[in-house]
């Protein structure tokens, strides 16, 4: 009997030390971690990538690990024109895509891409104020967050000869490489030629292009002085990138840890503005460098292209509806 009883004691106390050690074990060891994944269509060397692995990085630091995110750039995970939909669906946690990819299927998407209703950083940024709380509406229904989005350079007007006139455009092979700028190569009474990018060089050597719009960063990776020797920097259009998140995701984290990223969204937003801001700047200079004169448009070449971008502001104002005159109103005001 006391042998069974002694016995029993032990046992006892093997067991409550072996919990206490399981306890301390517990207690030692760090938070569980969730792993996510982002998709992007640009390289790692675009400084809307470069922005978005220190937007990463301050994920992990604010939320002490918690949250961890791997990254695949240059669309090696999911291709640009899925990227939205792998977000709704959860396929990925978190993406990035240009917003106006969605124009088809809500005008709402497209108010950052029409022409000449912008014409500097500070505009663009007063018209994504404006358009925010509609686009966010619009992307939570298909279960995604806005987090935040960020400008490429403004486009501008590249050609043979200084334009102080639109009148000089006339005639003039254009090239367009979507929509918008075969609808304003026409209204500006040039010939639209649909040329990708990479073919650019070609194209105006070989005479089937003599002007286009494109930004003054497409116009240094293309090395435009090479085939073009005026740059008038009109800031066209400053259409933005946009990093989202599964709204399901975003809503199952604690409150402290969605604060913790909207934190760093923030910070990726204002530090992404400033950046575009100083890659147009230097893609400016680069092209002065190697001999593109530079001009900012006279006053007669913006009244008119704003009257271009009046008419085709009004076709969308039509298609978006009182939401998209919402939009206009307040960026207005």
């Amino acid at each position: 009997m006391m042998f069974t009883t002694r016995q029993n004691k032990i046992t006892a106390r093997s067991t409550l030390t072996a919990v206490l050690c399981s306890f301390t074990a517990f207690a030692a060891s760090p938070a569980i971690s969730e792993t996510w994944e982002m998709a992007t269509p640009y390289a790692a060397t675009n400084f809307h990538t470069q922005n978005i692995v220190q937007f990463i990085d301050d994920i992990a630091q604010n939320t002490g690990g918690e949250i961890e995110i791997n990254l695949h750039p240059g669309g090696s995970l999911i291709k640009h024109p899925e990227i939205k939909n792998a977000v709704r669906s959860g396929q990925v946690q978190i993406g990035e895509f240009a917003l106006s990819l969605l124009s088809n299927e809500n005008p709402i998407f497209q108010v950052d891409a029409l022409p000449f209703l912008v014409g500097s950083y500070e505009e663009a940024a007063e018209l994504w104020k404006a358009s925010r709380p509609a686009t966010e509406a619009a992307l939570a229904e298909q279960n995604i967050k806005v987090l935040y989005a960020v400008p490429w350079p403004p486009q501008g007007l590249y050609a043979q000869e200084e334009v102080t006139d639109l009148a000089q455009m006339a005639g003039q092979k254009f090239r367009a490489y979507n929509a918008t700028t075969t609808t304003i190569a026409t209204l500006m009474g040039a010939v639209p030629a649909q040329i990708e990018a990479p073919d650019l060089a070609q194209a105006f050597v070989t005479g089937r292009v003599e002007s286009m719009i494109t930004s003054p960063t497409t116009g240094v990776t293309s090395k435009a002085w090479d085939y073009v020797g005026h740059f008038h920097h009109i800031q066209g259009w400053l259409p933005k990138n946009i990093v989202v998140m599964n709204l399901d995701v975003y809503n199952g984290l604690s409150e402290e840890t969605q604060m913790a990223i909207m934190e760093a969204a923030e910070a990726a937003n204002a530090r992404g503005w400033a950046e575009s801001e100083v890659q147009t700047n230097d893609a400016l200079a680069t092209l002065q460098e190697n001999g593109v004169q530079v001009h900012q448009p006279s006053d007669e070449l913006r009244s008119q292209v704003r009257s271009i971008g009046d008419q085709i502001v009004a076709e969308w104002r039509n298609r978006a509806g009182p939401e998209g005159e919402e939009i206009l109103k307040k960026f207005e005001e």
